[in-house]
């Protein structure tokens, strides 16, 4: 617990936005916790707590329930307060994935948190041709000297912070893929990868009908679970890449003919 000193430090001097994004991180982590747990974790007042729940549930990003809130599945929070949840396990299969990169070819990548940490990643002498939707990897990609970097337009999703719509399914289509690299927001044996977007979901399905290769990289909190839109089968997936060890849950997914590597 943080000492009373640390109090002073940490409540009054923090923005709200820097808040609320520790309280989504607590909720993503946890799925539920009361009021008096916030309180006691980030020693903010009670009052403090619940407008911030009050706000946060009005944005649709967690569900308030009796003396505390919710996960509403996996959280659907902007970019920038994704990049801070399960840092390290993004970076781990971040790492993994490098391996699976082929020097000269074509890769497709969209713009996950994960593969924010992957592109983050790859070596400086890297050589190879990469197309994304999201600005923040293309960014990335560009201080990469042998990494051409190709980018989809599109309407811009500024929660996702990726290009969306028929322009970006249409940009998709005039290109043949070698490899592309999926962040997954739920995938199960069942109804394969699927998204709480629709327009989401219909860009990676073009994505994926335009790759000879797809690897999906996934934290095991996303694995066996479901949205509202299909994206893939998941027998259409190569590669999973995963911190999971839910034995049962993996064998279903072999059942598919995914190739599976646990970090």
């Amino acid at each position: 617990m943080l000492e009373s000193k640390n109090k002073k430090t940490l409540g009054p001097k923090m923005l709200k936005k820097e808040r609320q994004n520790l309280i989504l991180q607590a909720i993503n982590i946890k799925k539920h916790v009361t009021t008096a747990e916030l309180v006691e974790q980030f020693h903010f007042s009670e009052d403090t707590i619940r407008r911030d729940l009050r706000e946060l549930d009005q944005k649709s990003l967690i569900k308030r329930v009796y003396n505390g809130a919710s996960r509403i599945g996996p959280a659907v929070t902007g970019f920038e307060q994704r990049l801070s949840v399960k840092t390290d396990e993004k970076k781990l299969l971040a790492q993994a994935a490098l391996s699976f990169l082929v020097e000269d070819t074509v890769i497709l990548i969209d713009g996950s948190t994960t593969n924010y940490y992957l592109v983050q990643a790859i070596p400086e002498n890297f050589a190879a041709t990469f197309i994304t939707n999201s600005p923040y990897l293309a960014i990335q990609l560009s201080s990469k000297k042998n990494v051409n970097v190709i980018t989809l337009g599109g309407i811009f999703a500024k929660r996702a912070a990726v290009s969306l719509g028929i322009e970006a399914i249409d940009a998709i289509s005039t290109f043949r893929v070698n490899t592309y690299v999926m962040g997954i927001h739920n995938l199960d044996a069942e109804n394969g990868a699927t998204f709480h977007s629709q327009q989401e979901a219909q860009v990676k399905q073009k994505m994926v009908a335009r790759s000879d290769n797809v690897i999906a990289l996934s934290t095991s909190d996303k694995l066996g679970i479901y949205s509202n839109y299909v994206c893939c089968a998941a027998s259409e997936i190569n590669q999973l890449i995963t911190d999971a060890h839910d034995e049962q849950l993996l064998q279903d997914l072999k059942s598919q003919k995914i190739e599976i590597t646990q970090v």
